[in-house]
């Protein structure tokens, strides 16, 4: 699954993007998934839940990719 998020503010926390993103069910599922590994951020390995992202940046991991672009 491949989708481009259209942020509105600086940045979003990463679990709460993967929580809207549809990728988890709750933002604690999606600290969970952070935390077990399964997360990168531009290619690296990201084990903080609430790192922030922001526009121009890739979430990726096990069938999914998010595009992180500007409003």
């Amino acid at each position: 699954m491949q989708q481009d998020f259209t942020l509105t503010g600086e940045y979003i926390a990463l679990n709460d993007l993967l929580k809207i993103c549809g990728v988890a069910d709750s933002g604690g599922a999606g600290k969970a998934l952070v935390a077990s590994g399964a997360v990168s951020v531009d290619g690296a390995q990201e084990l903080r839940k609430t790192c922030k992202i922001r526009a121009g940046q890739i979430v990726s991991g096990d069938g999914f990719t998010i595009r992180v672009v500007g409003a």
